[in-house]
């Protein structure tokens, strides 16, 4: 043999010292494994309770004022422009537009919820769904959608579902769309 003699003994150590370095490389693995799976559900679960926690919003202005509807009664929002006036209807009665194929009967709800009339332009239309019948709230323009924390949420009476923690108002649109004594 070239080198001499082969020292058995130095060769179970170093083999000894590869198995001992793959063996605490493999645990290092797998502790790397398990903090990557508890960073995985430790940024999983604030989500999914953020999102069951939340009530999504759409805001706009009426009157000056800001409201806001649950974004789940929206069915659509389009321009005002299709609004067709009704003759002998109510001042409430804006008149009507088509959306969705149907006829639905706009809204203008200033007065009901105590804001100036004025000569505020009414350039949107909220078209909502309420057991299963559509109608339209005339508004003045959208803010946009907006996540609130239901515990900021407290009730309120109607025309109002809730009111928000910085006193943003949640219209009932229940409330708003069911008949009226009176004209």
């Amino acid at each position: 043999m070239p080198g001499g003699p082969v020292d058995f003994d130095d060769l179970r150590r170093q083999l000894d010292q590869v198995e001992a370095r793959l063996s605490e490389a493999a645990r290092t693995v797998d502790r790397r494994r398990g903090r990557m799976a508890e960073r995985a559900q430790a940024l999983v679960t604030p989500r999914e309770t953020e999102l069951e926690d939340v009530l999504p919003l759409l805001v706009f202005t009426l009157g000056g004022t800001r409201h806001a509807v649950e974004v789940e009664a929206v069915v659509q929002v389009v321009e005002a422009r299709g609004l067709q006036r009704l003759v002998a209807t109510p001042p409430w009665l804006l008149g009507a537009l088509v959306a969705r194929g149907r006829v639905v009967p706009v809204l203008d709800l200033r007065e009901r919820l105590g804001v100036g009339r004025g000569l505020a332009d009414l350039g949107k239309v909220l078209v909502l769904e309420q057991a299963g019948e559509l109608v339209g709230l005339a508004v003045e323009a959208l803010e946009g959608r907006r996540d609130v924390a239901r515990r900021t949420l407290s009730p309120g009476s109607a025309p109002l579902r809730w009111r928000a923690a910085d006193g943003l108002p949640v219209l009932d649109v229940g409330a708003l769309v069911a008949p009226r004594g009176g004209g």
